[in-house]
């Protein structure tokens, strides 16, 4: 992983309330292994204490930093974890050889 996408990747996670939204993603993408691994943000909504169009635009830089994929079901948003991601960061800041 080049530096300039870990940086994209850190800062987008730098912000307290977007790291947050990113752990309660994260968190149902654990919780409903090995099924479908999507999390709606209705169902999250309610345990954070932001609006609507706060986290609309947190999930829009989550989205940017490729941290998360977003897909549209019906009037719901879905969040799905992007696990390739996450294994790069983790040998990343394990300084594992890529």
């Amino acid at each position: 992983m080049d530096t300039k996408k870990a940086a994209k990747i850190f800062k987008a996670l730098s912000n307290p309330n977007r790291l947050e939204l990113y752990f309660k993603i994260a968190e149902t993408h654990e919780s409903s292994f090995p099924t479908d691994s999507e999390c709606f943000v209705t169902d999250i909504i309610s345990s954070l204490n932001i609006g609507a169009p706060t986290i609309s635009h947190h999930i829009k830089e989550l989205v940017n930093a490729d941290l998360i994929s977003t897909e549209k079901k019906g009037k719901f948003l879905i969040c799905k974890v992007n696990e390739e991601l996450i294994e790069e960061v983790s040998k990343l800041l394990s300084l594992q050889k890529q």
